[in-house]
């Protein structure tokens, strides 16, 4: 009995963590994109043929790939506003300074802010999780502090709209039912 009651969680949790691995590796593969834009110059349908028949390592299913092609393409599409919404935060830099990684992961996740309906805080924990994978500790940190204030911003100008996140949070902040009334 035990068994039965655990393998559908266990099922779940797989295509759960299967589907999260895809949508990491897209965003990974969305990075190696805005790099390649960012070095070489290569912007819209040229840099995703060229990404996707020459530079992705290994296979990605046709889902995760139309996901990535969508955020590299978007950001570089929208990268003034993108770039206006890091420039507001990151105080002391100028984004041309900054690491080209770390520029990138930064567009990226502000993209999908904007323009992505993902959560924003997972958007967050995915750019650091890419963040830790491709660049350094201080820069995380760095990325981490940018990314919490536009969020901020963001959540001042148009709070998120019946995500997980904010149901949850909604759910700590409710008062505690009323006991019930004891019977004498």
């Amino acid at each position: 009995m035990t068994s039965k009651m655990l393998a559908p969680i266990t099922h779940h949790s797989s295509l759960i963590t299967d589907f999260m691995g895809s949508r990491r590796k897209a965003r990974e593969c969305a990075l190696q994109m805005l790099f390649a834009a960012d070095v070489a110059g290569t912007r819209g349908d040229e840099l995703a043929r060229t990404f996707w028949s020459e530079l992705a390592d290994g296979e990605i299913e046709p889902g995760a790939q139309e996901f990535a092609t969508r955020l590299a393409i978007g950001t570089l599409a929208n990268l003034e506003e993108v770039d206006e919404r890091i420039r507001s935060r990151a105080e002391h830099w100028r984004i041309t300074r900054m690491a080209l990684v770390d520029r990138n992961v930064l567009r990226l996740a502000v993209y999908e802010f904007l323009k992505e309906p993902t959560p924003r805080t997972v958007t967050i924990n995915e750019a650091l999780e890419i963040a830790r994978r491709f660049s350094t500790y201080e820069a995380t940190q760095f990325i981490n502090g940018i990314l919490d204030a536009i969020k901020r911003d963001l959540d001042q100008e148009k709070p998120e709209a019946n995500t997980v996140a904010n149901e949850e949070t909604e759910d700590d902040e409710s008062p505690a039912p009323d006991p019930p009334e004891s019977v004498s």
